[in-house]
């Protein structure tokens, strides 16, 4: 039985950014899930290897029949041992999945900002060489609590549960790492009209845009990383 990674798409975008890349180029086998479209959420079997979750515009506290769905899978995976990884809405489901609430960010936080690493191991383990602070993209307005036994491994000025790992397989951001040049001019392209507001902790338009291709770069480095971190514990 071939093995795979599922990946579970949470609005209309081409491709899953960043990690679809790295998987092609691991060689390492995946599969695209559009729960949102009607898609069924697969049951938890001796096929998937792992769980990966994007990013969305709706909220894991939303009452929807497949965001349920996927958060009991998650619970089921977790439980089963089987590699989890999520991304802003993604490390949401995530939280939610390990009894933790999801709550209002008291601000939000959109564009790129600075994360700095915890003072933990888990946090060398997961980030390597990075540096110390290092860039991350951001879109969101909720943010997780950690869950009992969960590590925090990276924070910033804005929230501060940027992201946490669980046990030694599970990796939940809050952040958007997955960010490739060509989707992120996506995002930003179809949704200029909602980057009009500017304040401390929210980008617009342009100061999402004017560094973009300088970012991605960072970004990238970054997302090998934790990418590289997570997939070693894949058994397939």
């Amino acid at each position: 039985m071939t093995r795979e990674v599922l990946v579970f798409l949470h609005m209309d975008d081409k491709n899953s950014g960043y990690i679809g890349d790295y998987f092609q180029r691991q060689k390492i086998p995946f599969r695209i899930i559009r729960s949102y479209a009607d898609e069924a959420v697969p049951r938890l079997d001796g096929s998937i290897a792992g769980l990966v979750f994007m990013g969305g515009v709706m909220s894991a506290n939303d009452d929807i029949s497949w965001i349920k769905q996927e958060i009991d899978l998650i619970r089921a995976a977790v439980q089963a041992n089987i590699p989890v990884l999520g991304h802003c809405l993604g490390g949401q489901l995530i939280s939610r999945a390990l009894g933790s609430p999801v709550t209002t960010n008291p601000v939000g936080e959109v564009g790129w900002h600075q994360c700095f690493k915890q003072n933990n191991s888990r946090s060398v383990e997961w980030l390597g060489d990075i540096d110390n602070s290092f860039m991350m993209f951001h879109w969101h307005y909720e943010t997780f609590a950690i869950p009992d036994k969960a590590q925090l491994l990276f924070s910033s000025d804005h929230c501060h549960n940027q992201a946490y790992s669980y046990g030694d397989n599970v990796l939940a951001m809050q952040g958007h790492v997955e960010m490739t040049k060509p989707l992120l001019t996506d995002w930003i392209t179809r949704w200029r009209d909602d980057l009009q507001v500017t304040a401390p902790s929210i980008q617009n338009h342009e100061q999402i845009k004017t560094p973009l291709s300088a970012n991605i770069v960072e970004l990238n480095q970054v997302a090998e990383q934790l990418y590289k971190r997570w997939s070693s514990t894949l058994s397939l």
